[in-house]
């Protein structure tokens, strides 16, 4: 089935979450432009920073890439020089490497990587090009990327780091360089090997033998215990496994894609299709993660796209229905759309606004309207 005739029955939906959108991103943008630092969540109707690393906080690439959201569905300039400025201000960070990592693509892929391509501004490939050299750095030759600093940490990897590949991807296309491509194809690998279970489920984190690639363990992560499937670890892989088939053409990559996509719309589906903090918390435990289901969402659409089926276009549009009626805030009380986003199972950021929940969420309403820009 064609992508036009997959959205065609979810145009309605789309038309109407594009009004709501477009109401609300002016005070998303009136609340944020004059701040020192860039956004991460909502407190007392104002946008508030993260928790910690400032400037490295590793979602600071999410409030310009929603800046640019903004820009491709109005063509209205604020939106673009908030963009930018926000983007200027992660320059900061390239200076404070101890705390920097592998979320390196989230940060500057999607803020300098959408300016590059939007606009061909050459000083955002050049940012696009050291943030990608810095993600590079982090290869064990063994065979994955580190995801944090710290001798302690020499062996850990995380699931996360799929959506971070397309940095490398895009690396090797800049400059034709192939080591980008294999570092991630490498990676990427490993999570099919490692982190994929039989079911479709996912480990948000596996601890290896820095020098051996044996698995020595796989903790729970922000899920609620080992062996348990953190919501948003698991649209983390379905978008990220979609990705690198794009980038790639490999049909293994598609195929894990879809066993991870098939395992997350069964589980979302029975909690209505607003996904819980993790599918195998306690079945009276009420909390949620609106988050995973904006990622799923524009993840299932994008995997449509990939590979003709529209059951998963069918089920993203399902989870921008749920997500709209059960976990959005349309008023002008607060900045951010999405309310209902946990951070980690056992963390104290339970049912909160995250910037990064609304990026997915404006992407995926984008991609329902049939805009095919891709950021990754």
């Amino acid at each position: 089935m064609t992508n036009a005739e997959m959205l065609l029955p979810h145009a309605a939906l789309a038309r109407a979450l594009q009004e709501k959108i477009l109401a609300k991103l002016p005070l998303a943008l009136a609340k944020g432009r004059a701040l020192n630092f860039i956004p991460y969540t909502v407190r007392d109707g104002e946008w508030a920073e993260g928790p910690f690393d400032r400037i490295c906080w590793w979602t600071n690439g999410f409030w310009p890439a929603l800046m640019w959201e903004a820009y491709l569905l109005t063509g209205e300039e604020p939106y673009r020089l908030e963009a930018q400025r926000a983007e200027e201000m992660l320059d900061e960070a390239f200076r404070d490497i101890d705390h920097l990592h592998h979320d390196v693509g989230f940060m500057w892929l999607i803020s300098a990587g959408a300016q590059y391509r939007l606009l061909g501004t050459d000083a955002s490939r050049k940012r696009m090009l050291l943030a990608a050299n810095l993600l590079a750095g982090r290869f064990n030759p063994a065979g994955f990327i580190r995801a944090w600093n710290g001798e302690e940490n020499a062996g850990w990897a995380i699931i996360d780091s799929m959506m971070n590949l397309s940095l490398l991807y895009h690396a090797t296309d800049l400059t034709g360089d192939p080591r980008f491509a294999s570092i991630a194809m490498r990676h990427a690998d490993t999570a099919m090997r490692c982190f994929i279970r039989p079911d479709g489920s996912s480990n948000h984190i596996v601890v290896f033998d820095p020098r051996t690639m044996a698995v020595l363990d796989t903790p729970a992560g922000q899920g609620c215990a080992p062996g348990s499937q953190w919501s948003r670890g698991q649209a983390w892989a379905l978008y990220g496994f979609t990705l690198s088939h794009l980038h790639t053409g490999r049909a293994d990559y598609l195929a894990t894609a879809r066993l991870v996509a098939d395992h997350f719309i069964a589980m979302a589906k029975q909690n209505d299709w607003v996904p819980k903090c993790d599918f195998c918390q306690s079945p009276d435990d009420p909390l949620v993660d609106a988050c995973a289901g904006a990622i799923a969402a524009s993840g299932l659409i994008e995997l449509a796209r990939a590979s003709g089926d529209p059951r998963y276009c069918d089920s993203g549009a399902h989870i921008l229905r749920a997500l709209d009626e059960r976990c959005s805030d349309w008023s002008a009380s607060s900045p951010a759309i999405l309310t209902r986003c946990t951070g980690s199972y056992h963390g104290n950021d339970h049912e909160i606004a995250m910037v990064y929940a609304d990026f997915f969420y404006v992407e995926a309403v984008r991609k329902l309207l049939g805009d095919s820009f891709l950021f990754w």
